[in-house]
């Protein structure tokens, strides 16, 4: 797997990250939705570099310009509910791709620290032969990643999977490195170093959905 974190170096994209990290900006949840966009758009601007590109006649008023556009056929696909900012970011910028949306969410039996991941919704066009972009913004143990790639294989076989997520922990990378395909490339804006006993990065942002949307039961 090829990883791009763009944490490493320095960017406008550090100011966003700070900001949906900071415990007093994200009271505001329509400035945290609002920054995850932004860092859907970002990441989406890097992504678009390593697209095959052809060239295309251009008529303006005054003539014709060749352009090189790109060319592939993408899927964007967004774990429900968290993804929802990141995906609009992402559509923002590539807003002639098709869509897909999956429900994936943590099953903790009681206040047990172990949990399992279920896919309970899946809406998707065919992936056959095209380039896939999963979406999540929060990389934690890789698990949900995992159940996502296995619920897509009714769906066809993609010519390239592409992940992109704000902040990952270094040992959810290293898993997702290991089931998802070789020649898959991760788009990510920063990794933290550890997860708690619950699956959750430190230090992170806290739990992205209920930041974005509110708590839920």
């Amino acid at each position: 797997m090829t990883i791009h974190n763009f944490g490493d170096g320095n960017s406008l994209l550090n100011q966003f990250v700070s900001e949906i990290r900071d415990v007093e900006i994200q009271k505001d949840s329509m400035r945290f939705r609002r920054n995850i966009e932004r860092i859907g758009e970002i990441l989406s601007y890097e992504f678009s570099k390593t697209l095959t590109y052809g060239d295309k006649a251009v008529t303006t008023p005054l003539g014709t310009k060749v352009m090189s556009l790109p060319v592939d056929k993408l899927v964007l696909c967004s774990v429900l509910r968290a993804g929802l900012p990141l995906h609009q970011g992402m559509l923002n910028y590539f807003d002639g791709a098709e869509n897909a949306f999956i429900s994936a969410y943590r099953h903790h039996r009681g206040d047990e620290d172990a949990f399992e991941v279920i896919v309970k919704y899946f809406a998707s066009p065919s992936l056959e032969g095209k380039n896939l972009v999963l979406s999540d913004p929060m990389l934690a143990t890789g698990k949900t990643l995992e159940n996502v790639l296995k619920a897509l294989k009714e769906h066809g076989e993609p010519e390239q999977i592409n992940i992109l997520s704000v902040i990952g922990s270094r040992e959810g990378v290293e898993y997702v490195k290991k089931v998802f395909p070789e020649n898959t490339r991760l788009f990510i804006a920063a990794i933290d170093d550890k997860l708690n006993s619950r699956g959750y990065i430190l230090p992170g942002i806290g739990d992205a959905g209920d930041l974005a949307f509110g708590e839920k039961l």
